[in-house]
């Protein structure tokens, strides 16, 4: 994004007005000498430490650019020009456009944050917490249900149950064509419509630092998942100790501010954790979301996983669960957990509810082509 000069108009002759150099101002804020790295110090004003000029500067994006640039900008402007500190300002979270990065920047300042600004906090991470739900639950839900019912199809169904589309299908070998008609030697119907849970579900969500978005996309999808009565979700969160937040699944934003991102990694004992709660292994899916990254003990963590894998347990392991594609991972890990049948890689949240819906049908799992 370049728009002008300021002195001499950077050679070109001509200087910027109006709109355009309000724009050039914003840009030169931030991306200009004193807040930017390695540029000239003539140009740009920076923001230095003025929460009154930064929610200006907020303002002024938000008027010349679209979100999705401003979005951007928030994003280098916290890590270029350390504002993090001002996010503790009620003021200033008025001010932001809110996203998933942002949340993930609030929910690490969490401890941080004084009462004052705690609530203004809350209601930014519910705005995208909201979005995120009305984007995304009504496929999750769509596809799983459809995931469910083929899984829970049986061969002696009762008369009500019977699924005649595929019933007729599976017995076109049997068609008599002086009668037009076909003679079924094999139903094929679903079960009835479970009012007990057909799935166990845990999602195993690695809370260090660089997972921050996917703590944000796993907390809602759990509480998309917690919605639906014919799947039991767990929801366990850890960095080098295991907190389980299922309790809290009714209301996603309780989940998020029940983290505590960065730290270190353990996921030896938060598979532990996780495999002791496992009551039905034949119709439990393990989702662990990890850059793999292990500071506990790799051997042990490796056994689980067998251990897991041999008893029934369908075990998805994703890298990240978020738009950005593959993170920075453990490349060794990966490849063990490959070599015991459970690829790592990473996950977009659109790819998400068709990566469940594989898991619950028990077929290949559709992964992308990315790693």
């Amino acid at each position: 994004m370049v728009l002008g000069g300021e002195r001499g108009a950077d050679g070109t002759g001509h200087a910027l007005t109006g709109r355009d150099a309000a724009m050039d101002g914003a840009l030169s804020a931030l991306y200009g000498g004193s807040g930017g790295q390695g540029t000239s110090k003539e140009r740009g004003a920076g923001l230095g430490a003025s929460a009154p000029g930064v929610a200006r500067w907020l303002g002024d994006i938000r008027t010349y650019f679209p979100s999705s640039v401003v979005q951007v900008m928030q994003r280098d402007a916290i890590d270029r020009l350390g504002l993090s500190a001002l996010l503790l300002e009620p003021e200033m979270l008025e001010a932001v456009e809110a996203d998933v990065h942002l949340v993930g920047t609030l929910l690490s300042l969490n401890k941080a944050m004084p009462e004052t600004t705690r609530e203004t906090a809350r209601m930014v991470v519910r705005k995208v917490v909201e979005d995120l739900e009305k984007r995304l639950a009504t496929r999750t839900k769509a596809t799983l249900t459809g995931a469910l019912d083929r899984s829970a199809r049986i061969s002696r169904p009762r008369h009500r149950d019977i699924d005649w589309d595929r019933t007729i299908r599976a017995n076109l070998k049997n068609y008599l064509p002086e009668y037009g008609t076909v003679v079924p030697d094999r139903l094929v119907g679903y079960g009835r419509a479970a009012q007990s849970v057909k799935k166990d579900v845990v999602l195993c969500i690695d809370q260090s630092g660089s997972m921050a978005a996917s703590v944000v996309y796993a907390s809602v999808f759990g509480a998309v998942l917690a919605s639906m009565r014919s799947i039991a979700t767990r929801l366990v969160v850890f960095d080098t100790a295991v907190v389980d937040l299922t309790d809290r699944l009714d209301d996603p934003v309780d989940v998020l501010f029940g983290t505590q991102l960065g730290g270190g990694t353990d996921i030896n004992r938060a598979l532990a954790y996780c495999q002791s709660q496992i009551t039905r292994p034949a119709d439990t899916v393990v989702v662990l979301i990890s850059d793999l990254y292990e500071g506990g003990i790799r051997d042990e963590m490796l056994k689980r996983v067998a251990a897991m894998k041999a008893s029934g347990v369908q075990f998805v392991a994703l890298l990240a669960l978020s738009d950005e594609g593959a993170p920075a991972y453990d490349h060794e890990h990966a490849a063990a957990l490959s070599a015991l049948g459970a690829p790592a890689f990473a996950c977009t949240p659109d790819l998400f509810p068709e990566i469940m819906a594989a898991a619950v049908e028990k077929r290949a799992l559709p992964i992308p082509d990315t790693l």
